[in-house]
């Protein structure tokens, strides 16, 4: 949209135990597919999508981390600037959700933004065998006050979702994005749409925000 400022290289991290679905959560994002043979992330996966929130065009930046030990490593350097992330478990899975306190100590060790927005994200919510159930997830987001989303990369369910309401909570919080003299980096404020804040408070009827 001609006039819309459009604030670059907003960077939101997807981080979890392997196997939880976070490069399936990305793909289904950015590409709108769902690869059943995904490969296992090695290092480090990068994609770039424009999302239009409220009257904004946001450029993401979205980094998609390695959940095995033996590449953590590798993944410190990543944590720098970024403004979002998401953290991921396998609703499937009890031993990925046992696991979000680590990724926690990890983001609270290397972020360098003091406010980032975290959004815990319940992904493979398709699958029968829930071993978390969705009050669980609940409860872990408000006592560490995340947003909260369960979802299915497979089926679509509440992956659109999550992103721009991260996104969204980004762009509430100024210090988060702002450059100096209070303009984003395309050199002109960030805008929601009327009824942005309460758009977060609701969530699109997925989320729980504190």
């Amino acid at each position: 949209m001609e006039g819309t400022p459009v604030l670059t290289s907003l960077k939101i991290l997807i981080i979890g135990d392997s196997g939880v679905g976070k490069s399936s959560l990305l793909l289904r994002f950015t590409d709108d597919r769902f690869d059943p043979e995904q490969s296992t992330t090695i290092g480090v996966d990068f994609k770039v999508k424009t999302l239009t929130v409220g009257s904004s065009r946001v450029k993401l930046s979205i980094w998609d981390t390695a959940g095995q030990e033996r590449f953590r490593t590798l993944t410190p350097s990543y944590y720098r600037g970024a403004q979002g992330v998401i953290l991921a478990y396998d609703c499937s899975c009890r031993s990925t959700f046992d696991g979000l306190n680590v990724w926690l100590n990890e983001l609270s060790t290397y972020a360098t933004k003091e406010n980032i927005v975290k959004m815990l994200v319940g992904n493979k919510i398709d699958r029968e065998g829930r071993e978390v159930t969705r009050e669980e997830g609940l409860q872990f987001a408000r006592a560490h006050s995340m947003l909260f989303i369960e979802a299915s990369a497979k089926t679509r369910d509440g992956v659109q979702v999550a992103f721009e309401e991260l996104v969204e909570k980004v762009i509430q919080t100024p210090g988060l994005w702002q450059a100096e003299g209070g303009a984003g980096a395309g050199g002109a404020p960030l805008s929601l749409a009327s009824g942005g804040a309460a758009a977060m408070e609701t969530c699109s009827g997925y989320c729980s925000t504190l």
